[in-house]
């Protein structure tokens, strides 16, 4: 006897919703317990979503670019096992839906194993990964008299963020930025010959950067006494991590306490011929290998516009294909729009609602081939940089030997305390869930060191900001107009757009806008997003804005120095309530 379950979205983290950007079933297909059913993106990650149950798919309930969220149904699928392994009844369900046992197992520690060999290194606290979150983590536990070995699978500190992420990317948008404003400048009065690009020189520029901020990791961590043990690390025990270097050498590191900071790693298709050097990932998009003519960036999310933005500038034609509606998900869509009229007016092409459906390399180049409704059916290009996101680390650990918990897409869950299943080990950073940023996990990486030291700590952020560095800027804290809106929350709205504005005016920068958003019955601020020169600076504004409480007037009767960008978020709040005089509004009732 057969029967019909629903497939849901299980717990994604911290998502308040995310894109759909491939399906992986079709109506007939036989999926088992844990068959990966769609890919989802957010701006920085993409995750596949594992099947709860067992059997023939009888519908597809969601399609491509549709957003979803913990719960939503993906399909339905027909089971002929009702009492069997695939499903059992779970009791008193509100919704009636039948519980896979891979579900109900999320709930289930593993059991720890057991370990009695040598041990080389006893710590008291050992922190697994040195990127921000990491090497915060041992920094402050040092601080507060820990004994603390830091484990990092590189040769260097500082993970991906300062290495092949945050920081480099960060010394190239700046060469960008000049070189792009040195070409405005024509339009001016002052004309610059076009600019002689030496990529060996950049890229030195680029690592000499990096050099000196790993090197002072290490400085700061000898000066703390923080022993540095060099290796990838796996758990063997619930108190014992196996540490093996790139010799093959081992080394076992016993802890009272652990914090895991294993990040995450580039998300990779199969379907991409990564052997041909000629199709790059972030990191290798950073080393500047070649300016090609021709750029195809796979990605329209946060981390393959900044990268599309450093390579225009360096000279080449650009396309961007996206597989959802719009450009970098989570931002709210009118921030966008004069976003994306300023890219396609720079760019060669961009394609939204589009899929990637093959890559095959050539003599010419790269063929590429699409499949949506505007853009041609393939096309060649000299590189193609895909960019869709990354996925987290909390796999390839063996965390399972700990009796950690991780879920099916990598995440390893953790309380307000960072503080996993098992009592003395605590996870941070992009292993934990979204977003995926340095400055989440710095903030949680103090939290779980003076939890260690037995202080009252646990997350309680009331925002964490986005910035995209792109050309221009886009950042926004809080809750977006689209979350209150699905949320149903009354909210006042202010925008001001900064062709009002005398500084934007005077640093050619008029295209962009700062939008604020209060709560209509409390006037306490709920959210902002600013688009525009230096957006990702002037969002710490409204980020503190939002964490502290501050209500309208707070804002409105703070005094800006004049004429400022920052001051645009005052302009915003007086639109709000009516008082602005920089720009005409109808008196509000």
């Amino acid at each position: 006897m057969s029967h019909t379950i629903e497939v849901k979205v299980p717990d994604i983290g911290d998502f308040d919703s995310v894109e759909i950007i491939e399906l992986l079933v079709n109506p007939g297909d036989k999926v088992n317990v844990e068959d990966p059913l769609i890919t989802v993106e957010s701006d920085k990650a993409s995750m596949e979503i594992p099947s709860s149950g067992a059997g023939v798919v009888k519908a597809v309930k969601v399609k491509l670019g549709d957003a979803v969220s913990q719960g939503s149904v993906i399909l339905e699928l027909e089971s002929a096992e009702v009492a069997q392994e695939a499903e059992v009844t779970t009791p008193e369900k509100n919704d009636g839906v039948v519980e896979s046992k891979a579900a109900q197992a999320e709930t289930v520690a593993p059991a720890a194993a057991h370990y009695d060999g040598n041990t080389d290194i006893q710590a008291q606290v050992v922190v697994l990964g040195s990127g921000p979150g990491g090497y915060t983590a041992a920094f402050r536990a040092a601080d507060l008299g820990k004994q603390v070995v830091l484990i990092e699978k590189d040769n260097f500190l500082g993970g991906v963020c300062l290495n092949v992420g945050c920081i480099p990317s960060k010394a190239l948008l700046h060469v960008a930025e000049v070189v792009n404003e040195a070409r405005e400048f024509s339009d001016l009065g002052v004309t610059y010959q076009e600019p002689e690009i030496d990529t060996d020189k950049i890229r030195a520029h680029k690592n000499k950067v990096v050099g000196r901020l790993t090197g002072g990791l290490k400085q700061l961590a000898k000066q703390r006494k923080v022993q540095i043990v060099t290796g990838f690390g796996k758990f063997v025990s619930a108190n014992s991590i196996e540490v093996v270097d790139d010799k093959g050498s081992k080394t076992v590191v016993s802890f009272e306490n652990c914090i895991i900071a294993a990040g995450s790693s580039v998300t990779k298709l199969p379907f991409i011929p990564w052997e041909d050097e000629r199709v790059w990932d972030s990191t290798d998009a950073l080393e500047l290998k070649n300016i090609p003519k021709r750029l195809l960036v796979v990605g329209g999310g946060i981390i393959g516009l900044e990268m599309a933005t450093v390579y225009h500038a360096l000279g080449a034609q650009v396309t961007v294909v996206e597989l959802g509606p719009g450009l970098i998900p989570g931002a709210d869509r009118d921030l966008l729009k004069p976003f994306e009229r300023t890219l396609k007016r720079r760019y060669e092409n961009i394609f939204v609602n589009t899929k990637v459906t093959e890559l095959t390399p050539s003599d010419e180049g790269i063929v590429c081939k699409f499949e949506g409704k505007k853009e041609p059916e393939q096309d060649t290009f000299d590189n193609v940089l895909v960019a869709i996101g990354r996925s987290p680390n909390g796999k390839l650990i063996d965390a399972d030997k700990a009796g950690v918990m991780v879920n099916e897409q990598g995440f390893i869950p953790v309380d307000k305390q960072q503080r996993t299943n098992v009592d003395h080990i605590y996870a941070i950073g992009d292993v934990v869930g979204q977003p995926m940023l340095a400055h989440k996990a710095t903030h949680e990486a103090k939290i779980a060191a003076e939890v260690i030291d037995g202080q009252k700590r646990f997350f309680d952020a009331r925002t964490i900001p986005s910035v995209a560095y792109t050309e221009p800027e886009i950042a926004w804290c809080g809750q977006t107009e689209e979350q209150l809106k699905a949320d149903g929350i009354e909210y006042e709205k202010g925008v001001f757009p900064w062709a009002a504005s005398g500084r934007a005016l005077s640093v050619g920068a008029d295209v962009g806008m700062t939008k604020v958003l209060y709560d209509k019955q409390t006037h306490r601020m709920l959210g902002t997003g600013i688009l525009g020169k230096n957006a990702g600076e002037l969002i710490a504004e409204a980020a503190l804005a939002v964490e502290m409480g501050a209500e309208m007037e707070d804002v409105a009767l703070t005094i800006h120095p004049h004429p400022t960008l920052s001051e645009t978020v005052n302009f915003a709040t007086e639109v709000a309530e009516g008082t602005c005089t920089d720009i005409y509004l109808p008196k509000k009732k």
